[in-house]
């Protein structure tokens, strides 16, 4: 039988064999003294998690264990547990999409170059097709022509029709042709790819804006998503990264591509608990079924299994 959570306990294997099963292991002491709090502060910012963010779990946590009169090691991991928890799904709706049918749903997928954004937005297609969603893909990254050559291999893969036109054609009338024809198919999502050039600030959300435009002028409600794809393994990299798409596109949720690949998986706290997005979300690996919803509870209990 298929368990996604034995997937997701091996997409979490190296940041859990870098510093979380130490976090895990650092509990099974029995009395928690001012020794386990320095240790846990350090392994937390070794993890990626971040100066301002270990410092709120350790406080929060400290309080949690005062409050309750948590003596025991391994209590004091639970209540860490339900710290971290509580961060990852304080926005809610994390977790698969609601997509509806009947209705078109246009996600706008953004993210800088090499993140892994064309493979997720190629898994996301499958992981919707296999839900009985009609996607089409949108290849409105314009500026690079194997972008679009690389859209279309993994739409065939996907069995996801694939709109695009010249490298270094107008992204907004790519837009433009993807929606009427995802209307006229009466297909359920179109999803869109943009261009991941971070480095020229000002032309990406010049270019945003007009795909919003174009977007809005066939559908007031679109872009009913707009998700960022971060590569995990770039650790507070992601952070910097999540803060401008956020202020050039206004975010609505996250996929966290190449956990499989990174110790520095950590990051995902700040991520979350700076942008206020949920994750929808996680790549665990190089195939096309290789995306798992997000779910918080199942990642910090991934996370935590001692080593």
């Amino acid at each position: 039988m298929f368990d996604p959570f034995r997937r997701l306990g091996g997409a979490v294997r190296r940041t859990r064999d870098a510093v979380f099963g130490q976090v895990s292991d650092l509990f099974a002491r029995r009395q928690v003294d001012e020794d386990l709090w320095d240790e846990l502060e350090e392994l937390l910012i070794r993890a990626d998690v971040g100066v301002p963010t270990t410092e709120y779990i350790v406080n929060t946590l400290k309080e949690r264990v005062r409050r309750e009169r948590i003596k025991e090691g391994e209590a004091a991991r639970d209540a860490l547990k339900q710290v971290l928890i509580d961060i990852l799904s304080a926005e809610g709706a994390y977790g698969a999409m609601d997509v509806p049918t009947g209705e078109l749903t246009t996600i706008l997928v953004v993210g800088v170059n090499g993140v892994g954004k064309t493979t997720s937005i190629a898994k996301l297609a499958h992981f919707l097709e296999s839900r009985g969603r009609d996607c089409m893909i949108a290849a409105a990254d314009t500026f690079r022509a194997a972008a679009i050559d690389q859209l279309k291999v993994w739409g065939e893969r996907a069995g996801v029709p694939v709109v695009s036109h010249q490298p270094g054609s107008d992204p907004g009338a790519v837009v433009y042709d993807a929606w009427q024809a995802a209307k006229a198919r009466n297909a359920d999502v179109l999803i869109v790819d943009t261009a991941g050039r971070l480095h020229t600030k000002f032309n990406l959300m010049e270019e945003l804006r007009k795909i919003y435009r174009v977007l809005s002028k066939q559908d007031p409600g679109a872009p009913q998503e707009t998700v960022l794809v971060l590569d995990a393994t770039t650790g507070q990299n992601a952070l910097v990264q999540a803060r401008e798409f956020q202020k050039a596109a206004g975010l609505t949720g996250l996929i966290i591509a190449k956990m499989d690949g990174t110790a520095k998986g950590g990051a995902i706290f700040p991520i979350v608990r700076e942008l206020k997005v949920p994750v929808y979300y996680l790549g665990t690996g190089e195939q096309i079924d290789d995306l798992e919803p997000f779910n918080p509870r199942e990642f910090v209990d991934a996370l935590l299994q001692s080593t």
